[in-house]
Parts: structure tokens; C-alpha cells; sequence
């Protein structure tokens, strides 16, 4: 006898196999929301550490990043697990290693002291280092494998 579980895991698979192929291709990230303590606060930390600059203040919040992302910080209860972490990929390993530098100096929340540059997975040939902002969201930079 076959558990509901099991069924509805069949079911819910066979819908996704007749879906026609998507027709578009994600690009740069646009952006994203995080709840923080304080986006004023959050936003000079991300300055700091990650060179992610005001772009403009909205109702409750800063608008950061760059030309590759936005993050809107607005202000409410931080749930860094909501997405485990973030990933930003880097050129090559000398950009990793003077970001590693740079974090060091910022005195960023640097995950693995001693030994922060690793495979970003058990086996993966992708290197990264991972770090925590002050809300506690897990951030990666990472280069990947030639």
C-alpha cells in the first residue's frame, strides 16, 4: 500500500513534468527585502563590509546595493533562517582572499577563523568563505571552479 505521502509526491511531480519549457532566463538580481533592527544601522554595515551604497529611503526602510543588486532593508524582526544564506560570486581566488582581508579588517562575524576559504560543499571544486551581519544573516562569496 503506497503512503498519501508518497502519492502526492508522484502527483505533484507529474504536473511539474508537463509544464512547457519556460521561455526566459533570470538575470541580475533586481532585489531583495531583509527585516533588520535598524536600516540606517544595517545600511552603513553593508557599506562597510560589502560596499553596497544607499540608493534611496522608502517608508520604513534604505534601499542598498550596486549594479548587480538591490537589498531593501526594511525595519522589523530579523529571521535569518527564513533563507539559510546569500551567495555572491567573485572573479577569481586573489578577489576572495582580499575580500577575506578586507572582512578581517571590517571585523565582520567571519564563519571558520583560521580556515575561512573552503570547498563551498562536500566535493565541490567552488571555493568560499561565509560570514554573518549584525541581524544575523549568513552571507557567501564564492569563486567558482575553472
Amino acid at each position: 500500500m503506497k503512503n498519501s505521502n508518497q502519492c502526492s509526491q508522484r502527483s505533484a511531480g507529474s504536473r511539474f513534468r508537463n509544464v512547457a519549457k519556460v521561455p526566459f532566463e533570470l538575470g541580475t538580481v533586481g532585489h531583495f527585502g531583509l527585516a533588520v533592527r535598524d536600516p540606517k544601522k544595517s545600511a552603513r554595515w553593508f557599506d562597510r563590509a560589502l560596499g553596497l551604497k544607499k540608493q534611496f529611503d522608502f517608508d520604513g526602510g534604505i534601499a542598498i546595493g550596486n549594479d548587480n543588486v538591490t537589498i531593501a532593508l526594511h525595519r522589523g524582526k530579523p529571521s535569518p533562517a527564513t533563507i539559510d544564506h546569500m551567495s555572491f560570486h567573485l572573479p577569481d581566488m586573489k578577489t576572495l582572499k582580499k575580500a577575506l582581508n578586507h572582512l578581517k579588517k571590517a571585523k565582520v562575524d567571519i564563519e571558520d577563523p583560521g580556515d575561512e576559504i573552503g570547498p563551498e560543499g562536500p566535493g565541490s571544486e567552488n571555493k568560499g568563505l561565509w560570514f554573518h551581519d549584525p541581524d544575523g544573516y549568513r552571507w557567501e562569496l564564492s569563486v567558482l571552479a575553472d
